[in-house]
């Protein structure tokens, strides 16, 4: 069966030698990005359509590939992926769910960890020479430790049932939030309580983002949300930067409404040079860490992806239905 893949030839080439190497004649890369017309004059035959993670395949696409039965995401996020048009021609969709739990969840421990630590700026500080000025100012300001924080996570998936666990390694008070509250054994396994977003947003000192990309979810981090949090709380991004409404957040930041933010991702992708966040006031510079999106692309996420990439062609190939269904059901 051909199969269309939008993306990197590198990744399948290191993540999936075999498969690269079985599937010469039926493989057929495009980059991301590519037009539509590129795409279709490739791999309109197709079968299979294997996409990054933040390349869109959009209805004009999928309804011109007659002999498409699935679409892939290389990745975890699928918003960028036309469902109801890959519904309507009975196409499944489907993605690498929690294959890049452990990762993103390491990421957002770092991320808090280096905005309670100062890490940027103790770096800076060290470079230049000041390394005893800031220690004894921060001495007198102080450190907050994070098993002394509550931690309020927006969704309870994957990724943040993996960062409840490490944050409780650390002692962290866990809340949660979801549109429906989980399971009484759900909340005692991962030691977490249920709160409603503005109750969230009121007690936590960390708010972690790790909802997915959905129209109730676009801009929820807004003015409202972030006029309950703590002055001293800050939020850390290692969702989708669509859930955060950037100038909202830069008020609340140059205000002083809340502490900061650190971020492994920044809507729009690539981020441009004169993004509302990046061009804080110098008093705030400190106050704000990003990170070039890599929570979750360490070589095992890469590798749980893959392999499971290639069994869901496998069943596709037999005639049998794919896991992790994203469009159906």
């Amino acid at each position: 069966m051909k199969i269309l893949v939008i993306g990197n030839r590198d990744r399948y080439g290191k993540f999936t030698p075999d498969e690269l190497e079985k599937r010469r004649e039926a493989l057929v890369f495009c980059k991301r990005g590519a037009a539509d017309g590129e795409l279709l004059a490739a791999g309109g035959d197709a079968g299979i359509i294997l996409a990054d993670a933040i390349a869109p395949v959009g209805r004009d696409l999928i309804e011109k590939m007659p002999n498409l039965r699935m679409i892939h995401s290389e990745g975890v996020a699928y918003d960028k992926i036309d469902l109801r048009a890959a519904a309507e021609r009975g196409v499944f969709v489907c993605n690498n769910k929690g294959c890049n739990a452990a990762a993103v969840a390491e990421q957002a421990i770092l991320l808090m960890l280096a905005f309670l630590r100062r890490a940027i700026a103790g770096d800076r500080e060290v470079r230049a020479g000041r390394q005893i000025q800031m220690k004894e100012r921060l001495m007198v300001e102080g450190i907050t430790e994070l098993g002394g924080c509550t931690a309020g996570l927006i969704g309870f998936g994957d990724i943040a049932k993996a960062t409840a666990v490490r944050l409780g390694a650390f002692g962290c008070r866990i809340l949660y939030y979801t549109p429906r509250q989980k399971p009484r054994e759900t909340e005692e396994e991962f030691a977490v309580r249920y709160a409603a977003l503005e109750e969230l947003a009121a007690l936590s000192d960390i708010v972690s983002i790790h909802a997915s990309v959905t129209p109730e979810t676009t801009g929820m981090i807004g003015a409202g949300f972030l006029g309950r949090m703590k002055p001293s709380a800050f939020v850390v991004n290692t969702a989708r930067g669509e859930i955060v409404d950037n100038l909202a957040l830069r008020e609340a930041i140059v205000a002083g409404k809340i502490a900061g933010a650190a971020f492994d991702t920044l809507y729009p992708e690539p981020v441009p040079a004169d993004h509302p966040l990046l061009g804080l006031p110098g008093s705030c510079r400190d106050r704000v860490i990003f990170a070039p999106h890599l929570g979750g692309i360490t070589t095992g996420s890469f590798m749980r992806a893959h392999r499971n990439i290639w069994q869901n062609v496998g069943r596709i190939e037999r005639g049998e239905k794919p896991v992790n269904i994203v469009n159906f059901g």
